[in-house]
């Protein structure tokens, strides 16, 4: 069932734990459709677990995850792939010795529909047209930005109705970050909205429409992303300024 008026994702009071490590503390967000939404703050303070926790690689003890008006919350990984919530993750994850093309199928492998394989691969070399001139190449053999391209690429291969991107400007040279967000905001004006955990604050607030602020496993903060660059607290611990 999917709500044509309501968020596309909802949490609701979000408890995560690894092991007795309390790592989510009631955390509630929200992407609605055709947003671009950032989760910011620094590092161990839950934004990768938030992904995982959306994505089935750590359930949560306590709350529920609504996608498209079903309950998620303790759906296995694989499911939650199928459902069409695809993510790019932190550190690229490609398989180095297969082909670039090889590791775009890999995105695919869920699905059933062989007929719009074809053109989902031709948008993914349009979004990036350096993966096309690299194909053939294996993947371990690119320089950081164009495996981050194809990280993203994969993950648009599984035709997502949500993309989850962790921190997809890790490591990277300034012009491939500035690449990978114009990316970012065209995958989105395609159509999907998108869930970005970004360290570099000042460009995900520049993208995103609205923003949650983690501290140690909690939300302190939430707006839009104009409010959010203003805020003198964000400015001040994430945007380096004053």
């Amino acid at each position: 069932m999917s709500t044509a008026d309501g968020p596309v994702l909802e949490l609701s009071e979000i408890h995560t734990y690894y092991g007795s490590i309390h790592a989510l503390k009631g955390v509630s967000l929200r992407v609605g459709a055709g947003e671009i939404v950032t989760l910011i703050g620094a590092n161990g303070a839950g934004k990768s677990t938030t992904l995982r926790s959306i994505n089935g690689l750590n359930h949560p003890r306590e709350g529920r995850i609504v996608f498209q008006g079903d309950d998620i919350t303790n759906t296995p990984p694989h499911l939650i792939v199928k459902n069409g919530i695809a993510q790019s993750p932190e550190g690229r994850r490609l398989f180095p010795r297969m082909s670039v093309t090889e590791n775009l199928e890999m995105g695919a492998f869920q699905r059933t529909d062989r007929e719009n394989f074809k053109g989902d691969m031709d948008r993914v070399f349009e979004l990036f047209p350096r993966l096309f001139e690299r194909k053939a190449q294996k993947a371990g053999t690119m320089s950081g930005g164009e495996q981050q391209m194809c990280a993203i690429g994969r993950a648009l291969m599984a035709r997502p109705k949500l993309l989850l991107l962790d921190e997809p400007s890790m490591g990277l040279a300034p012009i491939f970050v500035e690449r990978i967000f114009e990316i970012v905001i065209e995958i989105n004006r395609q159509g999907t909205p998108v869930l970005l955990v970004e360290q570099n604050a000042l460009m995900a607030l520049e993208i995103a429409n609205r923003g949650y602020v983690l501290e140690t496993g909690k939300v302190v903060l939430e707006g839009s992303a104009a409010e959010l660059k203003v805020n003198d607290q964000v400015r001040k611990t994430y945007l380096g300024e004053g």
